[in-house]
């Protein structure tokens, strides 16, 4: 998988900072990779399990 495939987001919070990790969307998944890492390994999740993660994190958990 190349860089150019798929358009990466950071989190809102991350700001400038270039430690973070950086997520797209897919049909069904959400793929993530360490920002530092661009060509390491990517974890890809199943959306439902991101999102519940997402809601789970923004609760400060």
């Amino acid at each position: 998988m190349f860089d150019n495939e798929y358009v990466w987001q950071k989190s809102s919070f991350c700001g400038n900072e270039s430690e973070c990790l950086e997520f797209v969307q897919r049909d069904e998944s959400v793929m993530v990779r360490d920002s530092k890492m661009l060509r390491g390994s990517i974890l890809n999740f199943p959306s439902e399990t991101w999102s519940r993660f997402v809601d789970f994190a923004s609760e400060g958990r």
